[in-house]
């Protein structure tokens, strides 16, 4: 991959919903990641087959430090986060409210949001009574286990 093929696919996948991408071709891997624990492979992954291009050859690390920013943005609250990997929904039908909403007040135990993992819902509950401060994800977002969820300020 020429170097600005590089640049535009970094500024799309910064643009996208997708957390974390790897593309190995001959000659070229680069690996981008927006999750604070990156997975990183040992063993070379499955080549994909893409049409032949110039290949750059560039140190991976450089690539992927460019994508890390970490956030210098104070944080407030207890945190609701992931239990476990799958598709999170804010609500339970598409044409029902929310189960929350910034500034509603959860009690511990209250439901917030499920997360659908092989076809399983599990509920995602509140572990704090308190008052929603911040919304982290949205409907249809994949989840990382351990990834915020919520933000509450306990009351």
């Amino acid at each position: 991959m020429e170097f600005n093929e590089i640049k535009d696919l970094m500024d799309e996948f910064n643009a996208s919903n997708t957390r974390e991408m790897e593309i190995s071709t001959e000659g070229f891997h680069i690996h981008l990641s927006k999750n604070e624990n990156s997975f990183q492979s040992e063993a070379a992954p499955a080549q994909t087959t893409t049409a032949p291009t110039q290949v750059a050859e560039q140190p991976q690390h450089q690539v992927a430090e460019n994508v890390e920013k970490p956030e210098a943005k104070e944080q407030h609250g207890t945190t609701i986060k992931a239990p476990m990997v799958g598709t999170v929904y804010l609500k339970p039908e598409p044409e029902k409210p929310s189960y929350v909403s910034v500034g509603q007040k959860v009690a511990k135990g209250d439901v917030v949001c499920i997360i659908e993992a092989m076809k399983m819902m599990t509920e995602i509950k509140s572990e704090v009574s308190g008052t929603i401060s911040e919304i982290l994800v949205d409907t249809e977002d994949l989840v990382e286990f351990d990834q915020p969820l919520f933000r509450v300020e306990e009351a």
